[in-house]
């Protein structure tokens, strides 16, 4: 039996880093797809335009007004209705901003989480970049594609991006995509059969 072992700094874990495999984003490119839906910057950089928020599903993200669906998931029985379906963001007449098939994202979950480690880590920047890792670990096992879509679907796990676009006003403006699915530690135990915490010190 292999074991995953994830990193993470705190009670928000970074479960997914998927790009989107349809819709807007994949049709016409990350740069059309910030320039679009994207808002700029709210801390004043200038010549910047973000995209970022919280996108939880059912519910539209005030900043970019796109809702997170489920197409072809049955939320209320727990069953994948349609195997073309996948993760959408939406906007308010439908149009499909950005989209990642279950296909791969299932696949990739099933491969990837079927047995987990959780480790917490610090870091700090002085004198140099280094990490220390906390003798509490969390032991997940059992998992399945049915456990992500529900998680989601009750909006324990969320997309949480931050992808941006600087030098916005130049023909050569630099984007950078950064897509990720996030869930707070306390919702953990609803992606497997079992979540365990243990102090490694005492093993």
């Amino acid at each position: 039996m292999g074991w995953e072992v994830k990193q993470h700094g705190g009670s928000v874990l970074t479960l997914l880093t998927p790009e989107p495999t349809g819709g807007f984003y994949k049709d016409s490119g990350v740069e059309a797809f910030i320039r679009k839906f994207g808002y700029p910057d709210r801390s004043g950089r200038a010549d910047r335009i973000n995209f970022g928020g919280i996108y939880r599903f059912g519910l539209a993200q005030k900043l970019t007004g796109l809702t997170l669906t489920l197409e072809g998931f049955d939320s209320e029985n727990g069953k994948i209705t349609d195997v073309d379906g996948g993760i959408s963001l939406l906007t308010s007449d439908g149009i499909v901003a950005a989209k990642w098939d279950f296909s791969g994202m299932l696949k990739h979950w099933s491969r990837k989480h079927r047995n987990a480690v959780y480790v917490r880590s610090k870091s700090r920047n002085a004198p140099a970049k280094q990490y220390s890792f906390l003798k509490d670990v969390k032991l997940a096992e059992g998992t399945s594609p049915l456990h992500l879509l529900k998680a989601i679907s009750a909006g324990k796990v969320y997309y949480d991006p931050g992808i941006k676009l600087e030098n916005a006003s130049s023909t050569n403006g630099t984007t950078k995509r950064r897509s990720q699915f996030r869930v707070t530690a306390k919702n953990l135990s609803d992606l497997y059969d079992s979540v365990t915490s243990i102090d490694v010190t005492k093993t």
